[in-house]
């Protein structure tokens, strides 16, 4: 009847409009990602000073609340893997202020020691936030290495010199297949009562240590058998066993197992993971 042919194109109309919409969200959202893309480090950047190292980065959505950071001031090497609060566009946008926040702290200001670096740090992201009047609680955790090889040790054997600061994300070191964890201060980069100084630990690297710093996303990605979280533990194991597998092959294998873990369930938050072999 024409009532069930004019039914039929209204939904059509409306389906037309919400796809448009969709679509116009979407370019917006891809265009967003060249932004983000803009401020994390270049590949260029990427091979010529992590050459035996990998960064798995995946975002949940098209832009991501997670970031990679890199930079290089004279002889350290600053690295770090950070989660901001939210994911998607909110996310991002947290972590354009995060990752301005501590470049400007390491670039401007000068500050080379990652517990001072994160310190400056949750100061100047506290105050960006602040200027919306309202009590914005956004920020970010993070782990924050400083790499020096020029600080080699003939009496210890060390072949670099790390430092290292977390906020609330730890340090995991493999060294002869075994894993040492140095625990983060627990505390975000962000706006909390009584905020306490980072602390700096100071490491000496032997060759063939390999570092790991990473984000929440990996261990809280839920799937296997029974949909249930990957965890810590078993993200230890999984790295202690590929040991003998060059970074580039440490990479594709934990990417592969990510895959198969999360099956066909949806990913639950961004991921990155950063290795690095000395």
């Amino acid at each position: 009847t024409f009532e069930v042919v004019q039914e039929k194109k209204e939904v059509e109309r409306q389906k037309h409009l919400v796809d448009e919409k969709n679509k116009e969200i979407t370019d917006s959202i891809t265009y967003a990602k060249r932004i983000q893309e803009a401020i994390l480090p270049s590949r260029y950047s990427l091979s010529e000073n992590l050459q035996n190292g990998f960064i798995l980065f995946k975002p949940k959505d098209i832009v991501s609340g997670d970031f990679y950071w890199l930079e290089k001031q004279q002889e350290q090497l600053f690295f770090a893997a950070a989660d901001c609060t939210g994911h998607g566009v909110p996310g991002a946008m947290v972590s354009v202020v995060c990752a301005n926040s501590l470049s400007k702290a390491l670039l401007e200001e000068n500050l080379t020691t990652p517990g001072k670096l994160l310190d400056r740090t949750r100061e100047l992201v506290v105050q960006r936030f602040e200027k919306s009047g309202e009590d914005v609680k956004d920020g970010m955790d993070i782990s924050l290495c400083s790499l020096n090889f020029s600080k080699k040790s003939e009496l210890s054997k060390s072949f670099a010199t790390l430092q290292w600061a977390g906020a609330n994300n730890p340090l995991w070191i493999i060294r002869n297949n075994e894993l040492i964890e140095y625990k983060a201060n627990k505390q975000p980069i962000g706006k909390v009562d009584n905020p306490k100084p980072f602390t700096t630990h100071t490491i000496d690297l032997q060759k063939g240590d390999t570092i790991y710093i990473f984000t929440d996303g990996f261990a809280d990605q839920f799937g296997g058998e029974k949909g249930k979280k990957l965890m810590y533990k078993p993200f230890k194991e999984l790295l202690l066993s590929i040991q003998d597998k060059t970074m580039d092959e440490q990479k594709e294998l934990l990417e592969e197992h990510f895959e198969n873990w999360k099956g066909n369930l949806e990913q639950v938050d961004d991921v990155c993971v950063i290795g690095v072999r000395i």
